[in-house]
């Protein structure tokens, strides 16, 4: 006899809400999503769409004694408020419950959380996949540098790149430490994560070109299956290579000479000689490769040609 279970919540399932936002659209679960220094993200639902969501939520009695860090957080929200690309985390509301002393922000939820966890659950991924990740995130990357004013978002590894595994689409997240540039082009301030840091992120004066070696590292940690500069134990040592241009050590693992190309064209040391996001979105690495949407397109385009 088949036994069939049903997925469906009940219609009581509200009752089983931890919180729900001011206007009642959206209702918090206790299944933590995530959580990060600054803040922890929760699963949650939005009852007027029928879809789920992220409740990221940022306690701000952990920082009563540093504004700078609250205003960041502010930042972060008013800019992914200006922000509309297919390759960029949607933010949907954001409000202070001044009760609680929270600040929640509600955003779009990728169904296989972030690109680190999911090619370490996944360990056998053809190099065309690796390439359609790659240029998704380019393509956000491209969107945040030719936004006006530029923003660089300054903490890109795989950690903050999230993954809808059904779809194979990929988008950017968590800037929180996203700088705005403006006409000056250029941003201080040593901010990061360090094995993904370009070298002059430490002199504190760069531009968006960290972002294209962060990338990079991206690239080659996806690769290689290991975060770059595993081998060294401490953030010093790190910091010594990076400043004398010593590469990751799983440079020497990458198999593929096309992939170590584009790699290295990326975090080579000087900015000058990275290119740009759109310039790496036409190199031959990606000859052949197109989108999960341009696929889309070409079936939709097909079906049209045939009836």
């Amino acid at each position: 006899m088949m036994i069939c279970v049903s997925s469906e919540p009940p219609d009581n399932d509200s009752e089983h809400f931890i919180e729900v936002d001011p206007t009642g659209r959206y209702g918090r679960y206790g299944e933590l999503l995530g959580a990060g220094a600054v803040k922890k993200v929760y699963r949650a639902f939005d009852q007027e769409e029928g879809i789920e969501v992220a409740w990221n939520q940022v306690k701000l009695r952990n920082f009563s004694n540093d504004p700078a860090m609250v205003e960041r957080l502010y930042s972060e929200v008013r800019l992914l408020k200006t922000l509309e690309n297919k390759n960029i985390i949607a933010l949907y509301k954001v409000w202070r419950d001044e009760n609680r002393n929270t600040l929640n922000f509600i955003t779009e939820v990728c169904t296989s959380g972030n690109l680190r966890e999911y090619r370490k659950k996944h360990g056998h991924v053809s190099m065309k996949a690796l390439k359609k990740w790659s240029k998704q995130i380019l393509k956000g990357l491209n969107y945040l540098h030719t936004h006006d004013p530029c923003i660089i978002h300054r903490d890109l590894n795989c950690s903050n790149v999230f993954v809808n595994g059904n779809t194979g689409q990929v988008k950017i997240g968590d800037l929180g430490l996203a700088a705005i540039v403006g006409k000056s082009h250029s941003a201080h301030s040593i901010l990061g994560t360090p094995e993904f840091m370009a070298p002059e992120l430490y002199e504190e004066n760069y531009t968006e070109m960290v972002d294209i070696y962060s990338f990079g590292m991206c690239v080659l940690e996806l690769v290689t299956r290991e975060i770059p500069y595993s081998e060294c134990d401490s953030i010093a040592k790190i910091y010594r290579k990076v400043s004398n241009g010593v590469k990751p050590s799983t440079m020497s693992k990458i198999k593929d000479p096309e992939a170590k190309a584009f790699i290295e064209k990326c975090i080579a040391s000087q900015p000058e000689a990275r290119p740009s996001a759109a310039e790496l979105l036409f190199d031959p690495f990606f000859d052949g490769i197109v989108d999960v949407e341009d696929d889309d397109d070409d079936e939709d385009e097909e079906n049209r040609e045939t009836n």
